[in-house]
């Protein structure tokens, strides 16, 4: 369906908050989507869940912590916190109600029908309990711990994304009863297969169906599955903490019993077991969420792993970086190769391993090379790249990894390679007070023919060679020795001090980039209607920024942002915003590059564009460590031109926003699709690495 016309708007900014559920249910009409392999579409309803869950353990938190300190600030949209959590609370209500039928009265149907069964205990035959009962006896019960609760045994603590069983039991001959806390230990899959078949149980009813076992004697009363999530956030006082290291390890401890912020029950729970969850954890019945499709359906995600490759994505095969392959095939110097010239890659297109990878391990065992320094917010556990710097320190070489502890959901990880680095004698910082590291960048020093070369890399993305393979991000190798200058000064200013340092190249926030990016956006409007602006990102919510845009298309500069998820601008509005556009991709590969494209940068139909780690964001600007990188090289610029095009002409992926905040699915515009980013991207990366002689 398309957009009808509707009030005015009454706010010159979207909600935050809402704007991003509006993101989840964009990902969640994927898993809707007939015309996605079926297991992607399970995928897709993982995500959905898995996203929620982080939204109210960091979101939500908050605003019920401005609630609870009387904040009365409002957002620049104008609602205060308490009014935020009841839209929130409304919001949810319906995307659970879709995402619930959608599991039960879509998904699971058709994996029946392509002979994956998730079924009820209840619809066993006597075979497969008994199978399954002796699995139970085997495998679970000795692993699980009932917890009573009576005047000698005080109410358990809840630990939070846990699948519970709460228990009521009665002993023979008597009315008294008691309650019982079952957590369901995490080693367990969200589903039990039947062993020998495709057949799926929810791990919870194989647990009620066996509760016996664990209470014997008694009579079981009822059973309900009930699931807690709790504040994720980081009580951090850095100014205090005279090792930020061991501050962050206490702090993740500490979380495990931060504040409840959600109660999930199963239908039909007794009201006396509600109330106890309620008084225990501290919640009320606006925190109550009732589903019946299985708590916790992120854990489906399980399914994915099935070997049905028929019910997935063909891969798409990343190509070598034709560059670094090249000089492979010749045996050549690839630090060479860098000095003829720049390199743009394209992950998930060109293959992170031979790439990024590539330069580093290089980098690690080249004699020549006398440092490495490099910026780490999120890393895998498999990742070669901190097998590399381990290589490189214990080469001699020296080598600094700043490790951002506080990066969200990868504090302890973090810590766990940050020791692992020390130990090999790779010297850690650990960022800086009140500001998170977030930039993405590494620096080479090597030694050449009795001077020094600086070779960088620097990138939208994680070096995480994991998410490499699904995250859509772009990075520059390049050996230009004023970036390589600015980066010795970045590397300086986070492992030193110092608060006058001058960037030649680079846009740094906090300290430039903030004013930079506000430059830029006032030179288009000199041009008027010949003025062009083209960005790319996760997140727009700055207002000052916004606002920017906004007196930019009152100029009729022509503005068009490609926002993966949160956006606070109201596009189309007449006398504020006619000029601008608003579009958002959602589909296998998480968008996640960020690109800024100003058409009159450098004077009159000279363009500028830059790459880097940082959304339009208060927190990125204000509050993070980030950088942006010029692309200078014309031919490289075109590239990435090539890839704004793309985004922009997609009928397929794309959704665009309208005044309201409304997104309409770009594909329910045209009768026939001509364009799927992903699969275009892939064509255009293949074709290049294949050049016509």
């Amino acid at each position: 369906m398309l957009p009808t016309s509707r009030r005015p708007p009454t706010s010159r900014f979207l909600n935050r908050e809402l704007s991003w559920l509006e993101f989840n249910r964009r990902v969640l009409s994927l898993a809707r989507d007939a015309g996605q392999p079926l297991l992607e579409r399970v995928r897709y309803a993982a995500i959905f869940a898995n996203n929620l869950d982080e939204f109210f353990q960091v979101r939500v938190a908050g605003l019920k912590d401005q609630v609870a300190a009387g904040v009365a600030t409002r957002t620049p949209d104008g609602r205060t916190a308490r009014r935020q959590l009841q839209e929130i609370r409304e919001r949810v209500e319906e995307l659970a109600a879709i995402h619930e039928a959608c599991f039960l009265d879509e998904l699971v149907p058709e994996l029946a029908d392509a002979g994956i069964q998730i079924v009820h205990w209840q619809a066993l035959d006597g075979a497969d309990r008994k199978t399954l009962t002796e699995e139970f006896h085997e495998r679970i019960f000795p692993i699980l711990t009932p917890l009573a609760v009576d005047p000698s045994h005080p109410f358990p603590y809840i630990s939070n994304l846990s699948l519970n069983l709460a228990v009521v039991a009665r002993q023979p001959g008597t009315d008294a009863t008691r309650f019982a806390r079952l957590k369901v230990p995490s080693s367990l899959p969200r589903f039990l297969a039947v062993p020998g078949t495709a057949r799926y149980v929810p791990v919870e009813q194989v647990l009620a169906a066996n509760l016996d076992a664990l209470f014997p004697g008694v009579d079981i009363v009822s059973s309900g599955a009930f699931r807690v999530t709790r504040n994720a956030d980081l009580d951090l006082d850095e100014e205090e903490a005279e090792d930020l290291l061991a501050a962050v390890e206490l702090e993740l401890r500490r979380r495990r019993f931060n504040q409840s912020v959600r109660l999930e029950i199963a239908p039909g729970m007794d009201p006396e077991i509600l109330a106890l969850l309620l008084e225990e954890l501290d919640l009320d019945d606006a925190d109550v969420y009732v589903s019946r499709a299985p708590l916790g359906l992120a854990g489906s995600a399980m399914l994915t792993a099935l070997d049905r490759p028929e019910l997935l994505h063909t891969p798409l095969t990343p190509i070598p970086e034709p560059r670094f392959a090249e000089v492979d095939a010749e045996g050549g110097d690839l630090f060479a190769a860098l000095r003829s010239g720049d390199v743009l890659v394209h992950h998930p297109y060109v293959s992170f391993r031979s790439s990024v990878e590539t330069f580093l391990h290089r980098a690690a065992s080249d004699p020549s090379v006398l440092a490495i320094k490099m910026t780490l917010y999120r890393t895998s556990g498999d990742t070669p790249i901190i097998n590399a710097l381990i290589r490189a320190a214990e080469l001699g070489k020296q080598v600094v990894a700043l490790v951002e502890l506080k990066a969200r959901f990868d504090e302890q990880a973090n810590i766990e390679w940050a020791r692992r680095l020390e130990k090999a004698g790779v010297h850690v910082v650990y960022g800086l007070v009140g500001l998170k590291t977030h930039t993405k960048t590494t620096l080479v020093i090597r030694q050449e023919e009795g001077r020094l070369r600086r070779y960088a890399h620097i990138g939208t993305g994680n070096y995480n060679s994991r998410t490499a393979r699904i995250y859509e991000d772009l990075g520059l190798f390049t050996a230009d020795e004023q970036i390589g200058n600015d980066l010795i000064n970045l590397f300086n200013f986070l492992t030193g001090f110092g608060y006058e340092t001058i960037y030649r190249k680079l846009l740094v926030a906090p300290q430039s980039l903030r004013a930079a990016i506000t430059e830029l956006i006032r030179g288009e409007r000199a041009h008027g209607p010949g003025g062009r602006i083209v960005m790319k990102m996760n997140s727009l919510v700055d207002p000052d920024l916004i606002d920017e845009l906004y007196a930019a298309s009152g100029d009729g500069v022509q503005i068009d942002l490609i926002v993966r998820g949160i956006c606070c601008l109201r596009p189309g509005v007449s006398g504020m915003s006619e000029h601008i556009r608003v579009r958002s991709l959602i589909g296998r590969y998480l968008e996640h590059s960020r690109v800024y494209l100003f058409a009159n940068g450098g004077g009159p139909s000279v363009p500028v564009c830059y790459i880097g780690s940082a959304d339009l964001m208060p927190r990125n600007l204000d509050r993070r460590i980030e950088a942006l990188v010029p692309i200078d090289d014309p031919a490289l610029r075109r590239q990435v031109e090539d890839v704004l095009a793309v985004n922009l002409e997609d009928d397929s992926l794309a959704w665009r926003l309208d005044a309201d905040g409304d997104w309409w699915p770009v594909a329910e515009e045209h009768l026939a699709h001509h364009m799927d980013t992903h699969l275009r991207m892939h064509e255009l990366w293949t074709a290049r690495s294949h050049p016509v002689r």
